[in-house]
């Protein structure tokens, strides 16, 4: 009883202690990736005091967990002392009495010693299965979470396709209270680009994102050249397209393998031609190791821009039917703002280089 009730306690402060140490963790990873804009706007002492502030959440959620359970094997072991005691003065009266003999009175302490000592050893080890049990609950809670629907592909797409696209009457919203996108319809044809604009929170990367299928429509369909993209697997529907996100992310590794990602069957020749339609061949000729440039983890031996003209050229290897650009405007050819579009984000269909009669879908 004394242990559930200390276990109890012990518990609370355990899960504390392991949300404390993520949340400190996470603000030492923000610090560390955004240590340049925090010199720039001067909030070194703001980040300081952040940390200071979470670090103390965690000692004290962590010293009030060590401590309570700490406390587990001391009261258990008085506990057994207490147990022990009361056995050895109750089987002295009774022995004193002649109701029990001296050897009865023996055994009985014995048992209540073998008895106790499994539970005092648990009790030592109450840090260790409080902590275990609190960071299960971290581990289940992700693991209850919702996933993916299943696979329900029954059609198939031809090995070259035009990237015929169609929205038809596509509804969609995160949350049933809260409509996003209603009763949307267009078509984009092959070779044509289709731009999407409006202003930020509109939709336009919920759009782009929906044809991916990383959502799930709540009515409508979007074809792809005649097929509706959830009679299509996953992996078939995203061969076919090619995306190049807001963020242009490059992997640890050499210029070359960063493009040549969008394709690891790419030859030397489909590389280089896509580097010099997307104007990486320029910069990358004027660098000591060229294409063998090594990016590094952190992706700061090359510019922004270059950054996202690799991902552009990434995409462009893979010489998909659909190419989607959000938000990446940089590529010669690409509109900056497609008219009307001052002050708003944009999102396009844009023809591919590579294919005679390709779409895209373009985010500027």
């Amino acid at each position: 009883m004394a242990a559930g009730l200390i276990g109890a306690r012990s518990q609370k402060l355990f899960a504390a202690q392991w949300k404390n140490t993520g949340s400190l963790n996470g603000q030492i990873e923000e610090s560390f990736s955004g240590h340049d804009l925090v010199r720039v706007f001067g909030r070194d002492e703001d980040m300081l005091a952040r940390f200071e502030e979470r670090n103390e959440a965690l000692y004290k959620a962590s010293f009030g967990a060590q401590f309570v359970s700490g406390i587990i094997f001391p009261v258990m072991q008085f506990v057994s002392y207490l147990s022990y005691v009361g056995i050895a003065v109750v089987g002295g009266l009774r022995v004193a009495s002649g109701a029990m003999s001296l050897g009865d009175a023996t055994a009985f302490i014995q048992y209540s010693r073998e008895f106790t000592q499994p539970l005092g050893q648990m009790a030592g080890m109450a840090n260790m299965l409080q902590s275990g049990v609190a960071s299960s609950e971290r581990v289940f809670e992700f693991l209850d979470a919702d996933e993916q629907d299943a696979e329900t592909a029954n059609e198939h797409l031809p090995a070259k396709t035009d990237g015929h696209v169609d929205f038809e009457h596509v509804t969609f919203s995160y949350t049933p209270d809260k409509p996003l996108i209603e009763n949307l319809s267009f078509t984009a044809e092959p070779g044509n680009t289709v731009a999407i604009v409006g202003p930020t929170g509109a939709g336009k990367t919920t759009l782009v994102n929906l044809v991916m299928r990383f959502y799930e429509l709540n009515s409508g369909s979007i074809m792809l050249d005649g097929v509706d993209i959830t009679h299509l697997s996953r992996s078939e529907l995203r061969s076919k397209v090619g995306m190049v996100l807001q963020d242009a992310w490059l992997f640890g590794g050499s210029i070359y393998d960063n493009i040549r990602y969008g394709n690891l069957e790419a030859t030397e020749e489909q590389v280089m031609a896509a580097a010099k339609a997307t104007f990486v061949d320029r910069f990358v000729r004027a660098l000591p190791e060229g294409y063998n440039t090594v990016i590094d983890e952190e992706g700061n031996n090359v510019s922004a821009g270059e950054k996202q003209l690799i991902t552009i050229a990434r995409a462009f290897v893979a010489n998909p039917s659909l190419l989607i650009l959000d938000e990446a405007t940089r590529l010669r050819g690409y509109p900056h703002r497609a008219p009307g579009a001052e002050g708003h984000g944009c999102a396009a269909l844009r023809p591919h280089q590579f294919r005679d009669s390709p779409s895209a879908l373009h985010h500027p």
